[in-house]
């Protein structure tokens, strides 16, 4: 079997080493130092991407695959169109995540929390492509992820943390039944909490309100989104999932001590909430 290439997908509001950032403070390995460095040393080939912090999984799934072959990035014809944004994106002509990207590359895709969407879909359109991208540029320019036929290159994906049936962190901000300013939040927590929204809206530029990472998070839209990525039959998937929280004896839960800062608001009022989504999924202690 040819030698398996890693490729490291961030989360929300996430950076690789596309970004100034990754130098001083890399996403993979944070205080801890670079981990791409160190498995690198260890003989694997380890690649940290860098797609929209806060883009769409199919905005940030058509960037990863620009970067993985070196071209410009092509959001499609007909969801440009219909989420109305430009057409093409970043262009990584001359600078690729990978050396060389082939027929004989083999894939392993690592997404941590919204990284993991991310990596489904792409795998989803390297595999089957798109039939309306292909339909809207039937006389135009086509990227080859959309003609599909690439699953071969799909080894494995590990989704590391991810949301696969999205995360109530945006559904309790909508249920008027759910009264969050009862639920406790001490006030270091809620400035965190400020600043990490500061960093995470969606650029005002026109486009579709429902191209970005948190539409896609919402739980009626996330299982919308799992009836198109139907697992592969060739590729192995794994999903580690991780637990900071501690249940209370009124069945809520609180983060544990050492829990992101910048989250620890944002993880007391989901493990406080209970209610029902617009599509009619309960939302309870399970």
């Amino acid at each position: 079997m040819s030698k398996l290439t890693f490729i490291f997908v961030h989360g929300l509001s996430g950076w690789g080493s596309y970004d100034a950032a990754y130098k001083w403070l890399p996403y993979w390995g944070m205080r801890g130092g670079d981990l791409m460095a160190f498995l690198r040393g260890q003989g694997f080939d380890c690649h940290a991407a860098s797609v929209a912090p806060t883009g769409s999984a199919w905005d940030r799934a058509c960037e990863l695959y620009a970067q993985l072959t070196g071209t410009r990035t092509d959001y499609g014809e007909a969801h440009s169109r219909r989420c109305k944004h430009a057409r093409f994106g970043p262009d990584f002509t001359g600078r690729p995540l990978i050396a060389d990207f082939h027929e004989e590359t083999r894939l392993v895709l690592l997404g941590h929390s919204f990284g993991g969407a991310t990596a489904r879909l792409l795998s989803e359109l390297m595999a089957h492509g798109d039939a309306e991208e292909r339909q809207a540029a039937r006389e135009g320019e086509l990227s080859p992820l959309f003609l599909g036929g690439m699953e071969e290159n799909i080894h494995s994906i590990v989704a590391l943390a991810s949301p696969m049936n999205g995360t109530t962190a945006y559904d309790l901000f909508e249920d008027s039944n759910f009264d969050r300013a009862s639920v406790r939040v001490p006030r270091l927590s809620r400035v965190f909490a400020w600043l990490m929204r500061k960093g995470t809206r969606s650029p005002k530029d026109g486009r579709n309100e429902k191209d970005c990472a948190a539409y896609d998070m919402h739980i009626d839209n996330a299982l919308t989104l799992n009836k198109r990525l139907l697992p592969l039959k060739s590729v192995y998937y794994f999903s580690v999932p991780c637990c900071i929280s501690k249940p209370q004896p009124d069945g809520t839960c609180l983060p544990r001590r050492g829990a992101e800062p910048f989250y620890t608001m944002q993880s007391r009022l989901i493990g406080a909430y209970s209610g029902k989504t617009a599509g009619g999924v309960m939302i309870d202690e399970r």
